[in-house]
């Protein structure tokens, strides 16, 4: 069973640190790199990464995350302590990160996408507009819940070795 609890905790720690760098990598450098662009240039590539990150390895990642937090918290609840409260602590942040992506990030794509091909959209200006400063805030919100789940899981690790 330790061995189980380990490797689920160790899973959890690592596909939630590949989304926390996948939400990080978007905040530092796609966002502030498309910034600089004109309005067809930021709507049209906003369209297609948005289409191709629906795969199955992004899938695997920021689902798998929850459902392996989740296995870390239930395998360790018959042994409690502070492995159990880190790994809980990163279930709820992890959780908080996957309804502001729902919530906010998501039905933002889908207004984006739902707009239509570039070369047809009347006003990019305007799209941008609705889109862009609140797509990188709540985009910003969830790299800090996933960075915080992603230092629980952390901790929970460096607790269970010590």
């Amino acid at each position: 069973m330790t061995m189980l609890r380990t490797v689920a905790l160790g899973g959890a720690t690592l596909v939630t640190g590949l989304m926390a760098g996948l939400f990080f990598a978007y905040s530092c450098s796609v966002m502030p790199g498309l910034a600089a662009t004109d309005d067809r240039t930021f709507a049209g590539t906003m369209q297609w990464i948005n289409r191709r990150i629906l795969n199955g390895w992004f899938l695997a990642a920021f689902l798998g995350a929850v459902l392996l937090i989740a296995l870390a918290v239930v395998l360790h609840l018959s042994v409690g302590g502070r492995v159990l409260a880190w790994t809980a602590a990163a279930l709820v942040l992890y959780l908080a990160t996957l309804m502001t992506t729902m919530r906010w990030n998501v039905p933002l794509n889908d207004r984006l996408d739902a707009a239509g091909p570039v070369d047809r959209i009347a006003d990019l200006a305007a799209v941008r507009e609705r889109f862009e400063a609140s797509w990188v805030r709540w985009n910003l919100a969830r790299t800090v819940t996933n960075v915080l789940a992603f230092a629980c899981l952390i901790g929970a690790l460096l607790t269970g070795r010590a």
